[in-house]
């Protein structure tokens, strides 16, 4: 099943996102810096909010990692 129709899924593919994007910001910031704008601005998207937001997406990882090993 896709990861559109499954929200579980879906909800773990958006925490590994915004975790990636925050983690090349973190080694390359221009890298994700110049692209604000646009389709690219996405991923400067998520970068903030795993910036900003840390403890929570922390928090959330935690729960989502429980959840697959535990649940499935």
């Amino acid at each position: 099943m896709s990861a559109i129709f499954n929200f579980q899924s879906l909800l773990t593919v958006i925490l590994l996102l915004i975790c990636t994007c925050a983690y090349i910001r973190s080694l390359a910031p221009s890298l994700l810096d110049r692209n604000k704008t646009g389709l690219l601005g996405i991923f400067w998207k998520c970068a903030r909010i795993g910036e900003r937001k840390s403890p929570y997406v922390a928090v959330c990882c935690i729960v989502m990692a429980f959840s697959i090993l535990f649940t499935q």
